[in-house]
């Protein structure tokens, strides 16, 4: 792909959005970082903070997204306005890139994993790095799939995951860019 076709969406967060949005930078590839008024960035290249209106169109039951998940989500203002621009972030992407855990139950840990269950509830391509194996996995509709050096094959992508990236989940970023990228 070449690199002036491509858009990532994230949310600027510190960790693997940030690392995400480096490597984006580093490669002239465009980004949007959806967040809220409040919101800690980790960077403000592309940053859209969304409107109360805007957050809306990504409202979603706690509740639901609680049973999804097998956990339970406080019911305050932050996290419902996380969730919502995790909505945006897998709703303008085509393929998700995700660096995190994935745990017993398929899920993957943390409030990443609700962009992760999103993508598979709406059809995505869906790679997650899991800091804790060191590999990448892909959804195969039912279960996970190993996925040995993915790609970025859709112009619209998404990069998401941990606050607590380690040094083998930012080398998964900065593999992926330089294999998926022609400058």
């Amino acid at each position: 792909m070449k690199s002036e076709d491509l858009v990532l969406f994230s949310g600027a967060a510190p960790g693997a959005e940030s690392c995400f949005g480096e490597c984006a930078e580093k490669y002239g590839i465009d980004e949007v970082n959806f967040s809220f008024e409040g919101h800690k960035h980790g960077r403000e290249r592309g940053i859209r903070i969304l409107n109360h209106e805007e957050l809306k169109q990504g409202d979603v039951s706690l509740t639901y997204v609680s049973r999804i998940m097998n956990r339970v989500y406080p019911n305050t203002t932050f996290l419902r306005k996380v969730l919502q621009t995790i909505w945006f972030q897998i709703n303008s992407s085509q393929e998700i890139f995700v660096i995190g855990h994935i745990l017993e139950d398929n899920t993957v840990k943390g409030g990443t994993g609700w962009g992760a269950e999103f993508a598979k509830i709406c059809n995505k391509t869906l790679y997650v790095f899991d800091q804790e194996t060191c590999k990448w996995c892909k959804w195969a509709k039912t279960h996970w799939e190993d996925a040995e050096n993915p790609v970025i094959s859709n112009i619209h992508f998404c990069g998401t995951g941990t606050r607590d990236l380690n040094e083998n989940g930012k080398k998964a970023i900065e593999d992926l860019f330089a294999r998926s990228v022609n400058n």
